[in-house]
């Protein structure tokens, strides 16, 4: 059975490849670039996410016996377009912003210069991981900055697609989130995971503090324990009563959580459990967390809003055309328009290192003071330029986003719905 990448695309793809190789403009040297035309309503920048799973999976995304004799058994029979697939490996360059930088409408996040059979066959790939991560990456950046410092956990992969969950929880690692509930993002990114009990393990025993005993003899007394499943204030006197002072963290998962949290710190705080953390979950988003910002709590677990994009679950970044032989080329349809010629990047910051505007020209920009450039190689000649681990590919991303994330303006870290917080300059 096929394992590869290679049919996670569209029909449609192939068609355009047999007719470019029937007329012979396959061959034609051109540049494809992604960007998105607008944020979501009201959102104040994106962050671009998937880049790493993207340059990972292009190695692989080749047409083997297996995936030819499923295009022969879907109607693509023609002789030509199966030879030429067999033989494919991508051999063009691929540029891009670096993973965890911040994006604004027209941002050229991803070029990609091949012959036009290569480039056109990668069109479903590139925009399915990059729309997908992005959207969470860019959701999960916003609630980072609603939760100031205090840290969040990732648990959506119980409310998506099983291998979405892993990319969602690669993205919400890669823009700060501190661990995941997810297995698998473990193993292959290195994404540290966590997790104690749902309401079911206290349900299975005769008493709420027969199942934090077995807990806490289990995993010790720095465990997190579910204290709502009954009556919050006798879990929280249980869990003390059991566990003692030294209590890791309590969880709250329904209810009035602003008030529940004031309410469980006075508590704890009366049994002597003053250093027992509020942990707080039940379908969180960015909007809720700021809510809690005074609420003394010390940490969320995000799932839903999480891996559906808190309400974007695409970035809206389209596959576009914009060079052939050296020419400028355009699709000109009302309300999709794209602009001609391959692009150049820059960030411009002011004297005090902030980021004031995204200039984005198919020329050659003046550089000021200030500017830097956005657009860094990551594909030659078919050949990854740093192919570094999953892993370690992940954690340069993060880094990158943390310092990069310190330049945009103070109007990025508002929820409330405004314009994006650069403005797109064409030069």
């Amino acid at each position: 059975m096929p394992t590869g990448p290679a049919l996670l695309t569209d029909r449609y793809e192939l068609t355009m490849v047999a007719a470019a190789l029937a007329d012979g403009t396959a061959d034609r040297d051109c540049v494809f670039e992604v960007f998105a035309r607008r944020l979501p309503h009201g959102r104040r920048y994106g962050v671009v996410a998937g880049t790493g799973r993207l340059i990972e999976a292009l190695p692989e995304f080749c047409f083997g016996d297996d995936e030819l004799e499923t295009l022969r058994a879907q109607g693509l029979t023609d002789p030509r377009l199966l030879d030429w697939l067999a033989g494919f490996r991508f051999s063009g360059d691929v540029d891009g912003y670096a993973e965890g930088e911040p994006f604004f409408p027209g941002s050229p996040v991803l070029t990609v210069r091949a012959p036009f059979a290569e480039g056109v066959l990668l069109e479903t790939l590139v925009l399915s991981v990059l729309n997908h991560d992005s959207a969470i990456a860019s959701a999960a950046a916003r609630m980072v900055g609603a939760a100031c410092e205090r840290p969040c956990i990732e648990m959506g992969s119980r409310r998506t697609h099983e291998q979405a969950a892993v990319a969602a929880a690669r993205a919400a690692s890669l823009v700060g989130f501190v661990a995941s509930s997810n297995l698998e993002a473990g193993r292959r990114y290195g994404v540290p995971t966590t997790g104690t009990s749902a309401h079911a393990f206290t349900l299975l025993h005769d008493d709420e503090t027969d199942a934090f005993r077995a807990q806490i003899e289990a995993l010790g007394v720095g465990t997190t324990l579910l204290v709502d499943t009954y009556d919050v204030v006798q879990g929280i006197r249980n869990a003390v009563a059991v566990a003692g002072p030294g209590l890791g963290a309590i969880r709250l998962d329904s209810g009035d959580l602003p008030t529940l949290a004031t309410h469980a710190r006075e508590l704890l705080d009366s049994l002597g459990a003053t250093g027992t953390r509020i942990i707080v979950t039940s379908d969180l988003d960015e909007f809720a967390i700021s809510g809690l910002m005074a609420a003394p709590v010390d940490g969320y677990g995000v799932g839903t809003s999480l891996v559906t994009g808190s309400g974007a679950p695409t970035a809206g970044m389209v596959y576009k055309l914009v060079e052939r032989d050296g020419v400028p080329v355009a699709k000109r349809s009302e309300g999709k328009n794209s602009v001609g010629g391959r692009k150049t990047a820059v960030r411009r910051h002011d004297a005090d290192g902030t980021a004031t505007a995204e200039v984005v020209t198919s020329g050659r920009v003046e550089p000021r003071d200030g500017d830097r450039s956005l657009l860094v190689e990551l594909v030659r000649g078919g050949r990854v330029v740093d192919p570094s681990s999953p892993a370690d590919a992940l954690t340069a991303a993060t880094a990158h986003h943390r310092r990069v994330r310190e330049a945009l303006p103070p109007e990025a870290w508002a929820l409330s719905r405004g314009e994006p917080a650069l403005e797109t300059v064409t030069e």
